[in-house]
Order: structure tokens, then sequence, then C-alpha cells
């Protein structure tokens, strides 16, 4: 079997990876991006369907996102990078993650080829599991209607699945990816259900050699969602550690021609195994001001100041609130 993945999950990356006598299978379809808990509740639900009917638990996603081929120039910019989506997708409990390449012919497949192809030749499906909002096939021609009926012809259960809202607010990637945009990732953090991160790797430069011998870290250059400019309180894994930090989202406006950076200052610092390509996170906890200009770098360090006492005592009020 070509599938790869980790643990017990097979990633499968086109219809013609999944193997014949596959099914039948319990399903859910979707873009993913984030893997919010509206995502986890319908996925939660496809697992334990798949249990009871002794199926297998599969959820379907596409890359490139169809927005980025349909309409590149208006894509947004994603909460998780395929890597990261997978990682995620693989960490619900689906026995399975179906990655079909988002191209020509997918865009072109009008609804019900691709339920004939993708859902009862290839995966068996025996029921769906889809949000309300659900669109497919060519121009996004077909709704959840069509998709019922469809489920009438070929013997499917299609079960709808209402938005979910936390705290009050109806959860969805387009609203996560606006909070974070707009550097409000407390609320970013009730709709994922997590710390809103970023993963990638450090610039190489300063520190960075086979270890990291300075309390600073820059994250390289990051093709997904970032947070609006600003300082936050952080928390970096780094070469198998985890450590308390402030970072800076922005283009250091006080220094002229300094540029846009992620810089992470580590409070809790001590050296650290780091080769240049070592994957690093960095967790996003707390915005403690917007970005701004000071009129002297001795202000801004005055100001730097502040901002790490006030993180230390968001990391102090956190361990005690765990005991």
């Amino acid at each position: 079997m070509s599938a790869q993945g980790t643990g017990q999950v097979a990633v499968y990356r086109s219809l013609k990876e999944i193997p014949p006598g596959f099914g039948p299978s319990v399903v859910a379809i979707g873009n993913f991006d984030g893997v919010h808990l509206g995502h986890q509740e319908i996925l939660a639900a496809v697992v334990r369907e798949a249990r009871e009917r002794g199926a297998r638990a599969v959820a379907m996603t596409f890359d490139p996102h169809p927005e980025h081929f349909l309409r590149p120039d208006q894509a947004p910019r994603l909460l998780t990078p395929p890597a990261e989506r997978l990682r995620l997708l693989e960490a619900t409990g689906v026995d399975a993650v179906v990655v079909l390449p988002f191209d020509a012919q997918l865009a072109q497949m009008r609804a019900r080829e691709f339920v004939q192809l993708a859902m009862v030749d290839a995966l068996d499906v025996k029921a769906l599991h889809e949000g309300a909002s659900f669109r497919f096939g060519q121009r996004a021609e077909a709704g959840v209607q069509q998709l019922a009926e469809f489920g009438e012809e070929f013997g499917f259960v299609l079960h709808l699945h209402d938005a979910v809202r936390e705290h009050g607010m109806e959860i969805s990637s387009s609203a996560v990816r606006k909070l974070v945009a707009a550097g409000d990732i407390k609320r970013a953090r009730w709709m994922l259900g997590r710390p809103f991160a970023v993963r990638s790797t450090s610039v190489q430069g300063r520190g960075v050699g086979t270890r990291l011998l300075v309390p600073t870290v820059n994250l390289a250059e990051y093709d997904g969602l970032l947070p609006a400019h600003g300082v936050y309180v952080t928390r970096l894994a780094v070469g198998g550690r985890c450590f308390q930090s402030v970072t800076n989202v922005g283009n250091r406006p006080t220094f002229d021609g300094a540029g846009f950076s992620v810089e992470t200052h580590i409070l809790d610092f001590e050296p650290v195994e780091l080769a240049s390509q070592s994957a690093l996170e960095l967790e996003f906890l707390l915005r403690l001001r917007p970005e701004r200009q000071w009129s002297s770098p001795e202000a801004l360090k005055t100001q730097i100041f502040r901002d790490v006492a006030r993180a230390r005592r968001y990391f102090r009020l956190a361990t005690a609130r765990q005991h």
C-alpha cells in the first residue's frame, strides 16, 4: 500500500492510491483549515459512527486550498499549512486522510461525478458528515440538498451539523483567520480549542549553528497567517525544549530599515541544540500591545522591560492556576 502517515493513520494523496476494497467508510470532506472546534466535532462524529458500523473513518481534504488554485490573488493566508493540517487531522482519531490535489481536473469535475468516483467507487461511503454550508462540484454547483439526493441514489446517509458556537461566536475558519489577523488571539484560541501556533524554522545567523547560544530567535520567512503586528506573550518549542518567551511581530519602526521580522526573546533561556533546519513551534498566548515607533532606542528598551515583566507575571499566574 503506497499510503504513508504517522502512527496508524494512512494518508492517500490521490484516489488512485486508495487500495481496492478499502471501504466501507464514514467520511467528512472539507478544507479543514485550522482544524478548529467545529471541524473537531464533525470528525469526532465520523469516528464514532465508523466504530459503530465497523467501517473506516476518513477525512478528505485538498491541497492546495481551492481558493489558492481558483483565485490565487484573493486567497487567504492559511491558519495551518498543509503539513500542520495533516498532523492535526491525524490526531482526531480518523483511520485515513485523503488529500486530493486540487487542480484543473478536479475544479471542473461535476458534483455527481465527484460523488461517484471519490465517495462511492474509491471509499464505499456509508455515511457522510458535513456542515450545512458545504458546497462542491464545478463552480460549487451542488449543496447539501443535492448531496442528500445523491445519498438516496447511491446508498449513503448524510448527517448535517450545525455550526459550533463558543462564547457566543459562530466558529469557522474564516472567523478564526479574521481574529488572528486582528491580533485577537484570545478569541482565536477559544475557536481553535488550543493556542494559535506557527511551525517553521529559524533564520540562519547569530547564535544559530549546532547550538542556540543567544536568547533570541528569528522566525524564517513564513507563508501562513501571522497575527497582527504587535508584542505577544508566547511559548517557543525548540530543540526538544519549551521556553517562556515574548515575541515581536512587525517592522521594528524605531530602527530605520529594520524590516519585517518575527523575533522571539526567550525568558528562561539556556543553550539548546539547534541546527539550521531545526523545527520550532511558536504559540501565541496573549497580545500585550500593538507595535509602535518609540522616540529612541532607550525608550524602546524601557518598554521591553515592561513587556517582559508582564509576560513573567502571565506565566506565574498560569502556573498558579495549574496548581
